[in-house]
C-alpha cells in the first residue's frame, strides 16, 4: 500500500463514532474525535467503567482547555458523548465504530461481531490493536471488507501519527475512507500491511526490550539511557519512560506476543517479567523504570 497520499483532511469525520472502551487510549480516541467534531458513544461493560471512561475524557478536556488547544469549555464537548453498556445500543448509521478494548484476541473478537451486529452495512468497523493479527480478527468478521486496523498512539490528543493496518480482504474505498477521518482528526496516517507487530510496535518493542536488558545487565540507568536516546538520537522520549508510559503489563503481553510469531529475538528480559509480578507497571502504578506522581515523572 503507497502512502504517497496523505488523508483528506476536508472531508471531515464521520458525523457518529463509536468507541468500545474507555480507557486510557479508548479515552483519548473519544477525546479527540470530540473535539474534532463528532458525536461519540462509548460503549463500556458496566455503568461504573461507562462513568470512569467519561471522566477520563473529561479530564482530558480540562487539560486540553488549560494547555489552550481546544477554545470551547469541555461541557460542551460532552455534551455530544454519550455512554452505553451494551453494543447493541451503537447507533446502526454510525460511520466508524473503533474497538479500543485490552489485547486479548477473544475479546476484541467478541466487542467486534457484537459491534457489526448492530451497526448498517456501510459502517466501518477499526481495531486499536498495537500487535495482534488484524486478518485473524477479520476472519470472524461478516463483513472483513469494512475492517481495518487504527493504532492511535498514547496520549492520543498530541500523538501526530494513527498506523492504520490493512488486511487482504480491506476494500480499498474504506481504506481512502479511514485515511480522509485521520487527516480530519490533524493526524499523519502510515499504511502498513498486516504483520506481527505492524511496523511501530515492531521496531519499538525491539528498542524497548533492548534498553531492559541493558538495565538489568547494569550498563546504565533508565535515566541515562533515556536521555542518551533523548539527546543523542533526538526521540521525544526514552525507550524506558515510553515503556513506563505504554504500561510494563502491555509491553510484556506484547512482547510475549511477538516472541511466538517472530522467534527469540523478541523474547521478554526477566526483570519486565519480575516488575510486572511486583505490580511495577509504570505510570499508571506509579512506579516503573521511573517514579511516576500522579502521571508526572520524577
Amino acid at each position: 500500500m503507497s502512502t504517497t497520499e496523505r488523508g483528506d483532511a476536508t472531508q471531515g469525520v464521520p458525523a457518529t463514532v463509536a468507541v468500545i472502551g474507555g480507557g486510557t487510549m479508548g479515552a483519548g480516541i473519544v477525546q479527540q474525535f470530540l473535539t474534532s467534531g463528532a458525536d461519540v458513544v462509548l460503549v463500556e461493560a458496566t455503568a461504573d467503567a461507562a462513568e470512569a471512561g467519561r471522566a477520563r475524557v473529561a479530564a482530558g478536556l480540562d487539560k486540553a482547555r488549560q494547555r489552550g488547544k481546544i477554545d470551547a469549555e469541555p461541557a460542551s464537548y460532552l455534551e455530544r458523548l454519550r455512554t452505553v453498556t451494551d453494543a447493541a445500543d451503537i447507533p446502526a448509521g454510525a460511520g466508524l465504530v473503533v474497538e479500543a478494548v485490552p489485547e486479548k484476541p477473544e475479546l476484541k473478537i467478541a466487542v467486534l461481531t457484537a459491534a457489526e451486529a448492530a451497526v448498517g452495512e456501510d459502517t466501518v468497523l477499526a481495531s486499536n490493536t498495537s500487535s495482534l493479527s488484524v486478518t485473524e480478527l477479520a476472519a470472524a468478521l461478516k463483513r472483513p471488507q469494512r475492517f481495518l486496523g487504527t493504532h492511535f498512539f498514547n496520549p492520543v490528543p498530541a500523538s501526530k501519527l494513527v498506523e492504520i493496518v490493512v488486511a487482504p480482504e480491506t476494500d480499498e474505498g474504506v481504506l481512502a475512507s479511514v485515511r480522509g477521518w485521520v487527516g480530519a482528526l490533524g493526524k499523519t496516517e502510515v499504511v502498513v500491511r498486516d504483520a506481527p507487530g505492524f511496523a511501530t510496535s515492531r521496531l519499538g518493542v525491539m528498542l524497548g526490550l533492548e534498553a531492559i536488558r541493558m538495565v538489568e545487565e547494569g550498563v546504565a540507568s533508565p535515566a541515562d539511557i533515556d536521555t542518551a536516546m533523548e539527546l543523542g538520537y533526538r526521540h521525544p522520549m526514552g525507550p524506558l519512560r515510553l515503556t513506563d508510559l505504554v504500561g510494563l503489563d502491555v509491553r510484556l503481553a506484547i512482547a510475549e506476543y511477538l516472541a511466538a510469531e517472530l522467534g527469540d529475538r523478541f523474547a521478554p528480559p526477566e526483570l519486565l517479567r519480575r516488575m510486572v509480578a511486583e505490580g511495577r507497571l509504570g505510570r499508571k502504578s506509579g512506579q516503573g523504570f521511573h517514579t511516576w506522581d500522579e502521571g508526572v515523572k520524577r
